[in-house]
């Protein structure tokens, strides 16, 4: 008689065992899909902060925010967007937010800064700057400085900066640039020249560089283009800011040579230089 009794019991806890199992298995599955989730998020907001058209960015990172508004990433994540698209007034707006949330960084104020400058407000990028702790020493932290300081003309300051800088990153081409167009704009011609001429070693595809590589010849009446990599289209243009620099110095007809060659380099009908050239013979 105690046979079926104690089947039964052995039956409930059966059940009873393979009911927690089924739990546990469901729990597990749920934790695995929330990973999923966590993963599939950071790797969502790391194309949107890279590769994705930045308004779209904006959209996504303004929906996060307003989803979880004291998570310090989405808003992060908005704050560069928002520079990316370059609305700088609404990008300072979000990163000086950023700045006063809880898990704030140095690098958050330095980003601060940053949208500070391009928005034009240099006095209170200074400010920012000053708050930031000494021991941050990072290469865009020292770049930011070296700009600040170019503002307000303190050279000595700028240069020291620009040093730093330089020795803090692997990829110093575009500070390099800076660094020589503070130098241009001191009239250290030949100076600056050096520095163009490391920074388009440092990164041969800033043309930005090469253009002031040549006004930095011109201003010293070096008329001859320098050995650069170059395609011809950005020969031509070379030719054609050499021709106005000239132009600009008095040197007429060396000028109006250039602009000729400029037209003549070109691939294609070059209007700008044929312009130049029509109103110098006109």
């Amino acid at each position: 008689m105690r046979h079926p009794i104690l089947l039964a019991a052995c039956i409930a806890g059966v059940a009873a065992v393979a009911g927690c199992g089924e739990k546990d298995a469901n729990a597990t599955v749920e934790r695995a899909f929330k990973d999923v989730n966590v993963v599939d998020e950071s790797n969502l907001s790391d194309v949107m902060l890279t590769v994705a058209d930045p308004n779209e960015a904006v959209t996504y990172f303004a929906r996060s925010a307003a989803e979880k508004p004291d998570d310090i990433g989405h808003q992060r994540g908005l704050a560069s967007s928002l520079i990316r698209a370059k609305r700088v007034t609404e990008g300072a707006v979000a990163w000086s937010k950023v700045t006063k949330m809880k898990g704030a960084t140095s690098d958050d104020s330095v980003e601060y800064a940053d949208a500070l400058i391009r928005a034009g407000d240099w006095a209170k990028a200074e400010t920012v700057l000053d708050g930031v702790p000494p021991t941050h020493e990072t290469f865009k932290r020292y770049r930011l400085e070296a700009l600040v300081a170019d503002s307000k003309q303190e050279w000595k300051k700028a240069d020291s900066f620009y040093e730093i800088a330089v020795g803090l990153t692997t990829t110093p081409g575009a500070v390099m640039n800076n660094w020589g167009y503070s130098k241009l704009t001191r009239g250290d011609y030949a100076e600056a020249e050096r520095l163009f001429s490391e920074s388009i070693r440092q990164d041969t595809t800033l043309f930005t560089a090469k253009n002031n590589l040549i006004l930095a010849r011109a201003a010293q009446r070096d008329y001859t283009l320098p050995v650069i990599p170059m395609d011809q289209t950005e020969r031509a243009q070379l030719l054609h800011t050499m021709a106005l620099s000239a132009i600009k110095k008095g040197d007429v007809e060396i000028g109006k040579g250039l602009l000729q060659e400029a037209i003549d380099t070109h691939p294609q009908h070059f209007e700008a230089a044929v312009r130049s050239l029509r109103a110098l013979e006109g």
